[in-house]
């Protein structure tokens, strides 16, 4: 592997640093190079290029919007024995805390980024004559994504979509229920997310969904900080609802309030906030089900349920 990454990465020197990292999906190492040091990621299952591929673009995505650090991509390397590398930035990291309340500040700046680009667009559309229509960024008014995206190693539906409910509930929740349909056959399940389906629509009663390019899976082992301030990492990003970024991060903790109040200064909650981020744990509690086993089943039904009330 060592002699690929050479070659792959035009470097004379590949060596290893001591420093390694990596969650329930992939291992890490760190590297010094001809240009510096980087993090090479390792997975060998048969998923893992499409896996990568996606994070290397949900990763230039956030880079491009100039508002939370995140490390620079670099690239995505085919092992010939099978599996994949994915080379980026090497940042010394440790567990957020003093940067909580910058990041909850960057987090929704990334989240507004879309919006202020759209709200420009139109400006400028306006504008007759001089400087119209210049912007050179990318607006998005769909919700999706131009790759596939995994959260965790299960890739997500990211087809454009017009209308976040549709999106959320077929593109999201049916994919994850009808994973869990195939693996266990659950009845109560299957029953449950019948009737909730059809209520979903009357949480965004008033809601004006704007699409937001979320960073995908934010809990708290995704975040860090560095000597410059926080930076998020491991993304598996989508246009969606802001809203949903605070789903996940909300479920196992590493969020002070400082974070949340920064936040919400410049998103504020909007009327049925606690009943959506109810429906978008629940994505996650399907997600983990899917992933880890029935241990989450449970809480998806139990979700379901209260939704339901």
């Amino acid at each position: 592997m060592e002699a690929k990454l050479k070659k792959e990465l035009g470097t004379t020197m590949l060596k290893s640093t001591g420093h390694s990292g990596g969650g329930c999906i992939s291992e890490g190492q760190s590297y010094d190079t001809d240009t510096g040091r980087v993090f090479v990621k390792i997975n060998h299952k048969s998923e893992a290029k499409l896996m990568f591929d996606g994070e290397m673009a949900s990763l230039e995505a956030i880079l491009k919007t100039d508002t939370v650090k995140v490390p620079k991509p670099v690239k995505v390397i085919e092992l010939d024995r099978g599996g994949c590398v994915f080379v980026m930035e090497h940042l010394d990291m440790r567990s957020l805390s003093k940067h909580s309340k910058h990041l909850g500040e960057q987090l929704a700046d990334l989240h507004l980024h879309n919006k202020r680009q759209l709200e420009k667009l139109n400006k400028e559309q306006q504008t007759v004559g001089k400087g119209a229509g210049q912007s050179e960024v990318a607006v998005v008014d769909k919700f999706g994504f131009s790759v596939t995206t995994c959260c965790g190693y299960l890739p997500q539906n990211n087809e454009w979509q017009d209308d976040w409910v549709t999106f959320y509930s077929q593109q999201r929740l049916q994919h994850q229920i009808g994973m869990a349909e195939k693996s266990y056959g659950d009845r109560e399940a299957r029953e449950l997310w019948a009737k909730l389906q059809l209520k979903i629509p009357q949480f965004f009663t008033d809601v004006e969904v704007v699409p937001a390019l979320l960073h995908g899976d934010l809990w708290g082992g995704n975040v860090a900080e560095c000597a410059e301030g926080p930076v998020i990492f491991d993304p598996a990003s989508f246009y969606g609802h802001s809203e949903f970024e605070l789903g996940i991060a909300g479920m196992f903790g590493g969020f002070n309030s400082s974070f949340y109040s920064a936040y919400h200064e410049k998103i504020p909650k909007a009327p049925g906030f606690a009943k959506r981020n109810q429906l978008y744990q629940l994505f996650h509690y399907l997600n983990h089900w899917n992933h880890f086993g029935g241990g989450y089943r449970g809480s998806s039904l139990r979700i379901m349920k209260d939704l339901l009330k």
